[in-house]
């Protein structure tokens, strides 16, 4: 499980055995069973998680018990909530594993020295916060100026492989429309093709 960690690391920067090593010594490996939560609405977040295999979902429930997800995370992607991280307050979201997945954790203290210590190691986050805001950005764009049928196509196309992990249902939350949409849409396009 580490090692998809250190494959991931070596294809976004250049560390010393030393260096590996350091980061190595303060990992935590964490497998969380399928609907297994990460982090419950309430509880203040203190990790930073990347995601060695399998899927989890970041959401948030409404006042009328309506899941609204904000977010995916597959294998080689960032798992968390950085408000709840940076602030010290109690998260407003669940993250919650689709199936069985593990991920790598690292407390923040333990992070930031990680940071600090390691400058390859730290440019590789700052470039990773970096896209990660820039897609976020895209995202806000795209909900507010789409049509769902372009909302669709769009997250088609960026995540090809989220159709076969993902239920429909969680889609559809995450792309901002009710399952009977999203059904109505993959029909319409499914004819055109």
């Amino acid at each position: 499980m580490y090692e998809t960690f250190q494959r991931y690391i070596k294809s976004r920067a250049t560390l010393t055995g030393a260096e590996m090593e350091q980061v190595r010594s303060v990992a935590v490996i964490k497998k969380l069973r399928k609907r297994q939560y990460l982090l419950q609405e309430g509880d203040v977040w203190k990790y930073h998680a990347f995601v060695t295999s399998g899927c989890l979902r970041t959401y948030s429930i409404d006042e009328k018990g309506n899941e609204h997800i904000i977010g995916f995370s597959i294998e080689n992607w960032w798992s968390g909530d950085r408000e709840s991280l940076l602030s010290g307050e109690p998260s407003r979201f669940n993250i919650d594993a689709i199936e069985d997945s593990e991920l790598v954790l690292f407390t923040n203290s333990n992070f930031e020295v990680l940071c600090r210590t390691i400058p390859a190691f730290k440019q590789m986050i700052e470039d990773i916060l970096n896209k990660s805001f820039v897609s976020q950005q895209s995202r806000i764009n795209a909900s507010l100026s789409q049509t769902a049928e372009e909302k669709h196509l769009r997250f088609v196309k960026k995540y090809p492989d989220f159709a076969l992990l993902i239920p429909q249902n969680m889609i559809a939350s995450y792309l901002g429309m009710t399952p009977e949409t999203l059904s109505r849409i993959r029909t319409q396009t499914a004819r055109k093709s």
